[in-house]
C-alpha cells in the first residue's frame, strides 16, 4: 500500500468515526430527558401477598379496605365485606403502573393537576401497619380534547410520589377505581325473597294490604276485599316477584341521619320455603331506599327433584343474608316501586263505558 491510499484511509476513517459520534449525539438529543425513568415501575417491590390495607383518602371522605381472613372488609362500614375481586383488580393494577412520562413541577401546576391536598391519596400498608408505599392521584390525562373530562374516558392519569414533591408522573392507567366512596368497592349480593306466600304491606301512611296464595302455581287473594273490588293478579305477581331481585346500591354509615327508619313502611313477608322476612323501608337518599330486614326461619334439608338445586343455593345465601341484616342497606327506589305500591293501584281498574 502505498503512502498516498493510506493517509487516503486514515480520512475516511476520521470522518466515519466522527459521523457516528454526531448520529449517537443526535439521538440522544432526541431522547425525553426522563429516558432513564420510562417504563420504571412507580411503587418499587410490591407485591399483592404483601399489602393488608388500602387506604383512600379524598378532600371529604376516607375508606380503608383491610384484609381479613375470609377475605376484604371496609372499617368504615364496620367490617362489611368488600368485593374481592375488585380489590384484588385494583391491587394488581398498583403494582403494573409504570412510569410514561415524568416532568418536573411546582406548586402552581400541582394545584392545576389536582396533585395538592385536592387529590386523592392512596396509603398501602403491610402487616402491622408496616408503610408499603403512598401515591397522590391527580387530574385524568387525554391524549385528545374532551367535551367533558369528568364523564370521558381517560388516556391515563397525572400521579405524584409523595417523597418526590418536585416531580409529575403520567400513567397509562386511568385508576378508575380510586374512590374513597363505599358503593364503589361494596359486594352488592343482596336478600332475596323468593316464592313469596303472604305479602303484607303497612305504609307509614295510607292504608295497609296483604295478599296471600296457597301454593306456586295458585292465584294469588286480596285480604279484606270489599265488594266490587278485584285484585289485578300481574300487578299482585309483580309486587312479590320483586323482592326476588333486589339490588344491594351501598351501606349506610352507622351516624346516617334522617333515614326514616324510625316510622318506616313495613313489609312483612312469608315463602313457601318456610321462611319469614321482616322489612324495614324508611326514606329516600336520592335513588335509594334506607332498608333495614331480619329473616328467620330455615328452608328444608331434604328435598328432591326440580327445586333440589334452587334450594341449596337458597341455604348457601342464608349466612349472607344474616350478615346484611346487621346493617342499614341502600336498595333502588326501582326495585321496591311494584312492592310499595298504594292498596288502591293493586286493584284492576273500573270500565268507564259511556253506553249507548
Amino acid at each position: 500500500m502505498n503512502a498516498r491510499l493510506a493517509i487516503a484511509l486514515v480520512v475516511l476513517l476520521t470522518l466515519v468515526g466522527g459521523a457516528a459520534l454526531v448520529y449517537q449525539y443526535q439521538e440522544r438529543a432526541r431522547r425525553p430527558e426522563n429516558a432513564a425513568t420510562l417504563g420504571r415501575p412507580l411503587l418499587k417491590d410490591l407485591q399483592v401477598a404483601d399489602i393488608a390495607s388500602i387506604k383512600i383518602t379524598e378532600p371529604k371522605a376516607t375508606l380503608t379496605i383491610q384484609r381479613k381472613d375470609d377475605g376484604w372488609v371496609i372499617a368504615e362500614r364496620r367490617g362489611f365485606p368488600a368485593e374481592v375481586a375488585k380489590v384484588r383488580e385494583f391491587a394488581l393494577k398498583l403494582i403494573g403502573l409504570k412510569v410514561g412520562q415524568s416532568e418536573p413541577i411546582g406548586d402552581k401546576d400541582r394545584a392545576r393537576l389536582g396533585l395538592d391536598e385536592r387529590g386523592t391519596q392512596l396509603e398501602l400498608a403491610g402487616a402491622g401497619g408496616k408503610p408499603l408505599g403512598r401515591l397522590t392521584v391527580g387530574k385524568k390525562y387525554f391524549r385528545r380534547e374532551v367535551e367533558n373530562p369528568d364523564k370521558a374516558p381517560a388516556d391515563g392519569r397525572f400521579v405524584a410520589l409523595p417523597a418526590e414533591a418536585g416531580t409529575v408522573y403520567v400513567i397509562s392507567e386511568p385508576l378508575q377505581q380510586a374512590s374513597a366512596k363505599s358503593a364503589d368497592w361494596i359486594d352488592r349480593t343482596s336478600f332475596e325473597v323468593e316464592k313469596v306466600k303472604t305479602l303484607e304491606v303497612r305504609p307509614a301512611s295510607g292504608s295497609p294490604w296483604r295478599i296471600e296464595r296457597a301454593k306456586d302455581d295458585a292465584g294469588w287473594k286480596l285480604a279484606r276485599i270489599k265488594p266490587g273490588e278485584k285484585l289485578d293478579i300481574s300487578r299482585a305477581n309483580a309486587a312479590s316477584y320483586s323482592l326476588s331481585l333486589l339490588e344491594l346500591t351501598d351501606v349506610a354509615p352507622d351516624d346516617a341521619k334522617d333515614t326514616g327508619l324510625d316510622k318506616p313502611t313495613l313489609v312483612n313477608a312469608t315463602t313457601l320455603d318456610g321462611l319469614t322476612y321482616e322489612i324495614k323501608v324508611g326514606s329516600l337518599a336520592g335513588d335509594n331506599y334506607y332498608v333495614r330486614f331480619s329473616s328467620s326461619g330455615s328452608a328444608p334439608e331434604e328435598v328432591k327433584g326440580p327445586d333440589e338445586e334452587r334450594l341449596k343455593k337458597l341455604r348457601e345465601r342464608l349466612p349472607r343474608e344474616k350478615l346484611l341484616s346487621d346493617y342499614v342497606l341502600l336498595i333502588p327506589k326501582s326495585k321496591l316501586e311494584d312492592t310499595l305500591k298504594p292498596r288502591a293501584e293493586l286493584l284492576e281498574k273500573k270500565n268507564s263505558g259511556s253506553g249507548s
